[in-house]
């Protein structure tokens, strides 16, 4: 089974630590996934709680809420990973059909547009999957 590369930059001397903060992680992704983890990183932050917080976890973005985290998002070198969880994925399966998906993860990939609104939808549904918990 092949892995998926990061979108990293290719400068070892430059990044030979791991990203510190989101803004770091997505300064060292190539175009064109730079673009779209943008507008990920944007649709998400538009419908996540307003106390939450962005932070890397596991060495890729995540939102974070009092509760926990709420979704990771990473780059690859051709397609965009949306960690939502696999209960939350299982959930929106036929929405899904579309693009590539394993237990926990959807695949988007780079040469296509992002589905704005069916990433909003999925967050969404996480977001009220945690809050429940008590």
């Amino acid at each position: 089974m092949r892995k998926a590369k990061m979108a990293e930059s290719t400068s070892t001397a430059k990044h030979s630590r791991p990203p510190n903060t989101v803004d770091e992680y997505i300064a060292r992704v190539r175009q064109p996934a730079r673009t779209h983890m943008n507008k990920m990183r944007t649709a998400i932050r538009s419908v996540v709680p307003r106390e939450a917080t962005e932070t890397i976890s596991y060495r890729i973005p995540a939102f974070r809420s009092s509760k926990g985290v709420l979704v990771w998002y990473a780059a690859f070198s051709d397609h965009l990973s949306l960690f939502p969880t696999a209960s939350v994925i299982e959930a929106f399966k036929n929405e899904l059909k579309a693009f590539s998906t394993s237990r926990g993860t959807i695949h988007f990939p780079t040469e296509k547009p992002l589905p704005i609104t069916l990433i909003k939808k999925i967050v969404k549904a996480r977001v009220a999957q945690l809050e429940s918990k008590k």
